[in-house]
C-alpha cells in the first residue's frame, strides 16, 4: 500500500537561536514602487485614477464608499446603528460625505450618502434620513485634525471589540499586521457614546499621525487617503485582531511562547506593503467581487 499523506510528512527541527542569527536575509526591490516590486513581469497593476473633474471625483468616491459598506456587510460587520464611514469632498474639503442612520449596510448605495460640514450642517446629498450623531462628532474630529485624511471608517466589529478590551496595540505576529507597523495607537480611555465633541477630539487626538486606532470598550478606527485604503486597513485591523485573540488564547492554553517579527523585518514589509497606493489596490479585488455580486447596485 501506497504511504498516505499523513505518514509522509516529516516533522521539522526548530532551528536554534544560533542558527537563526547565522541567517542572512536579503530585501529586494530596492528602488522601485511598491507597487513594481509586487507586480512580475514589469507591468504594474493601476493604481489610484485621477480626474478631470471634481464630479467624476465625488462619484467615483460615493460608488467606493457604498461598496465598502456593502463588503462590511458579507463580513458581519453590522451592529444596529452603530458603524459609519466618511470621505471628504473633493471640492467643498471643509465638508464630508456619510451614510445615513439606521440603514443595513448591505443597502447603502452611492446616492443614500449625506453631505455634512465640519459645523455639521447637512449641505448635499440625501435629506431623507439622519447622519449618526457620534459618527459626525468622531469623523469630524478626525477630518480637522488630519488634512491628509480624505477617508474616515469605524464599526463596533466582534473582533476588535474584544481585543480593545486589553487597551493593548497589536503585534507583529505576521506579515500582514506590519502594514500598521508603529502606525496605529489605542485610545486608552473610554467615555461613553460620543454625544460631546471634546469626545471625538480625544479620539482624534490618540490617532495621532497614523494609520489606525484600537478604542479601548469600543471598537476600530482606521484612516486613509482613500476610502479604500481606509477600509482595507479597517479589515486588516479587524482580522490582526481576531488573529491576536488566537495567538494569545494558544498561549495561554498551551504555554506556547509567541514569536514576534523583528523591527527590521516589520519596517521593510511597511515600507513595501503600507503605502497608499498598495493599500488602495488591496481593497480592489473585494471591490471587484462585490461588484460582481449584486451587479453594480452600490452605484446607484
Amino acid at each position: 500500500m501506497s504511504p498516505t499523506a499523513i505518514s509522509d510528512v516529516t516533522a521539522t527541527t526548530p532551528k536554534s537561536k544560533e542558527e537563526q542569527k547565522e541567517q542572512q536575509h536579503v530585501h529586494g526591490g530596492e528602488g522601485l514602487t511598491a507597487l513594481q516590486a509586487i507586480s512580475h513581469g514589469g507591468i504594474p497593476i493601476p493604481g489610484i485614477p485621477t480626474f478631470t473633474t471634481h464630479e467624476l471625483k465625488r462619484h467615483w468616491q460615493l460608488e467606493h464608499m457604498a461598496c465598502a459598506f456593502r463588503i462590511w456587510a458579507r463580513q458581519g460587520y453590522t451592529e444596529g446603528m452603530s458603524g459609519h464611514i466618511s470621505v471628504r469632498d473633493p471640492e467643498h474639503t471643509n465638508a464630508f460625505w456619510t451614510n445615513p442612520l439606521a440603514v443595513h449596510f448591505g443597502m447603502l448605495k452611492a446616492s443614500d450618502m449625506i453631505l455634512l460640514d465640519l459645523s455639521g450642517n447637512v449641505i448635499g446629498g440625501n435629506r431623507s434620513r439622519p447622519a449618526n450623531a457620534a459618527g459626525f462628532l468622531i469623523h469630524a474630529a478626525v477630518h480637522k485634525a488630519r488634512e491628509d485624511v480624505h477617508a474616515v471608517c469605524h464599526a463596533h466589529t466582534i473582533h476588535g471589540k474584544a481585543w480593545s478590551a486589553f487597551a493593548k496595540p497589536l503585534d507583529m505576529l505576521n506579515q500582514d499586521v506590519c502594514k500598521l507597523y508603529k502606525a496605529h495607537s489605542v485610545y486608552e480611555s473610554y467615555g461613553g457614546v460620543v454625544l460631546a465633541a471634546e469626545e471625538g477630539e480625544m479620539i482624534a487626538k490618540a490617532l495621532g499621525g497614523g494609520k489606525g486606532c484600537i478604542l479601548m470598550n469600543h471598537g476600530l478606527l482606521t484612516v486613509g487617503g482613500t476610502v479604500d485604503e481606509a477600509a482595507y486597513l479597517f479589515e486588516l485591523m479587524e482580522r490582526s485582531c481576531r488573529v491576536q485573540l488566537l495567538a494569545e488564547a494558544a498561549a495561554a492554553g498551551g504555554g506556547v511562547k509567541k514569536v514576534l517579527i523583528s523591527d527590521e523585518e516589520a519596517e521593510y514589509n511597511f515600507k513595501m506593503e503600507s503605502d497608499p497606493e498598495s493599500l488602495y489596490c488591496e481593497f480592489q479585488p473585494e471591490y471587484e467581487y462585490e461588484e460582481m455580486l449584486c451587479n453594480g447596485a452600490f452605484k446607484k
